[in-house]
């Protein structure tokens, strides 16, 4: 097991342009009911993360113009970036990241319910579904689901939109290096916290005593910084929005926006040596949970030679 002492406090590099962090709650159909959410947030000292906003995307076009917003930024999305490596064998599809992404793009939402569910059928029992190497230790849903949660419709809009824009995407495709977009799970902080209580549902009668209080434990996890020793600062309007959203989608941004600030802080924004350049890789998918409290955002000489050395 390599070595967790992450307990490092350099001073806080004084920038000219300091970089905005963000987690990014999306949705494969944002509208007014259930927008695209952005928590938007910034550095206050070495471990404390100010939550400064909530902004919201009603629209694709919305979403799209959100990405090309000037950097330098770095922000954690909830959503898958590839596919597992067997669907793509499986099915015949181009076996490299890029190739896979186009050839997903092109099809239909019909045409990937039928192309996975012919591929699920014909698998027994117990291991209908194919997984990325990142998903057990995230915790996360295979990016082929089309139901509960349907990760794959939004891994077909987002990709896509990710592309267009040209974002950095460490490990899969280079892009801007001032706008940085990682694959982020809130439920891998969540668990981490909680354990697997739940917080949130869209179904209104669902939405009951046991997940609000479920709500307020990890918001008051999230403030006292026993994530990675990472603290997250909210005003008392912001805490309270975030105990009182029942679907929990601010609540899911705030926990990408301390994803990505964890990220900001680690050599190659923590990617793993051994990440899959196909399947993508997740956020502090390393299975050390909350343990370990994080260093201070590295200087801007180190993060500019991170970037120019990926």
């Amino acid at each position: 097991m390599p070595d967790m002492n992450l307990a490092v406090s350099p001073r806080v590099a004084v920038e000219s342009t300091p970089r905005a962090l963000a987690g990014v709650d999306f949705t494969s159909a944002p509208r007014r009911g259930k927008p695209i959410v952005w928590a938007r947030g910034a550095w206050q000292r070495p471990g404390l993360l100010k939550l400064e906003c909530f902004d919201e995307d009603r629209t694709p076009a919305a979403f799209a113009a959100s990405l090309r917003r000037p950097g330098p930024w770095l922000a954690a999305f909830d959503m898958p970036f590839g596919l597992p490596r067997e669907l793509l064998a499986t099915l015949g599809w181009p076996a490299d990241w890029a190739g896979s992404m186009a050839h997903y793009a092109s099809l239909s939402r019909p045409q990937i319910v039928a192309a996975f569910a012919a591929f699920c059928d014909a698998r027994p029992t117990g291991s209908k579904f194919a997984h990325r190497a990142c998903d057990a230790p995230a915790g996360s849903s295979t990016s082929m689901k089309w139901v509960n949660p349907p990760v794959a419709f939004m891994l077909h809009a987002g990709v896509p939109a990710l592309r267009e824009a040209g974002v950095d995407l460490p490990g899969l495709a280079a892009g801007d290096p001032t706008r940085v977009a990682l694959e982020g799970y809130p439920g891998l902080v969540a668990r981490a916290l909680i354990g697997r209580r739940s917080y949130k549902s869209d179904a209104r009668a669902q939405q009951t005593t046991e997940r609000l209080i479920a709500r307020k434990d990890l918001v008051d996890a999230l403030e006292q910084g026993r994530w990675r020793g990472l603290r997250l600062k909210c005003t008392h309007a912001q805490r309270d929005e975030l105990v009182a959203d029942a679907q929990g989608d601010r609540l899911d941004a705030a926990l990408c926006l301390l994803l990505a600030g964890w990220a900001d802080t680690q050599p190659g924004y923590g990617r793993p040596a051994d990440a899959d350049p196909v399947e993508g890789w997740i956020v502090a998918a390393d299975g050390h949970g909350a343990d370990g409290p994080a260093p201070a955002p590295p200087p801007a000489k180190a993060r500019r030679a991170t970037a120019r050395g990926r």
